[in-house]
């Protein structure tokens, strides 16, 4: 855009501004297709670019009488433009939506084996006895640590700690 369009569009909207609906409609006009440029040039497919030229013009129209006749136009134009862009984003949240299948093989894990009772056996069998039941009790008989402590007689923290040290002795593979 030239010196020569600027000053096109800052005298269409003077003239608009004065009450000249046909200089209004010509300045819409050339707005409009500088804001689908900018717009275009800004933002991905997940926001139409129809929609930010559709609010910056209404936003142009609303607050037309904040330009300044003194001011260049297309500085405020493209800064409406560029907090409409902003606002469809931000509408939008930062979610991208892609189609799971495309990525399914990616994502799928392969199914871990369980291990078998014999192995469990023996992995609890090489614990200390008050971890061996602290971790029967919870990792297999499903019990709650306020349960597991009752029916053994400790506090709720001492349940915790042996439930802590007997898996990260199973994990580890020793006692």
């Amino acid at each position: 855009m030239t010196a020569a369009d600027e000053t096109e569009l800052a005298r269409l909207l003077r003239a608009a501004l004065g009450g000249d609906e046909k200089a209004y409609a010509a300045f819409l006009s050339r707005v409009a297709s500088l804001v689908r440029g900018f717009a275009r040039r800004r933002i991905d497919h997940a926001v139409d670019p129809e929609d930010i030229v559709q609010e910056t013009l209404l936003a142009i129209h609303t607050k037309r009488h904040t330009w300044r006749s003194d001011a260049p136009v297309r500085p405020w134009v493209f800064a409406i433009a560029k907090y409409k862009i902003i606002d469809a984003f931000r509408r939008r949240g930062r979610h991208i939506e892609v189609d799971i299948a495309d990525f399914a093989e990616t994502l799928a894990e392969p199914e871990r084996e369980s291990a078998s009772p014999r192995e469990v056996e023996r992995a609890l069998g090489r614990l200390p006895p008050g971890q061996r039941q602290v971790v029967t009790s919870i990792s297999i008989e499903g019990r709650s640590i306020a349960e597991t402590a009752q029916a053994l007689g400790m506090n709720e923290t001492a349940v915790r700690v042996a439930l802590h040290r007997g898996l990260a002795a199973i994990a580890r593979g020793q006692t």
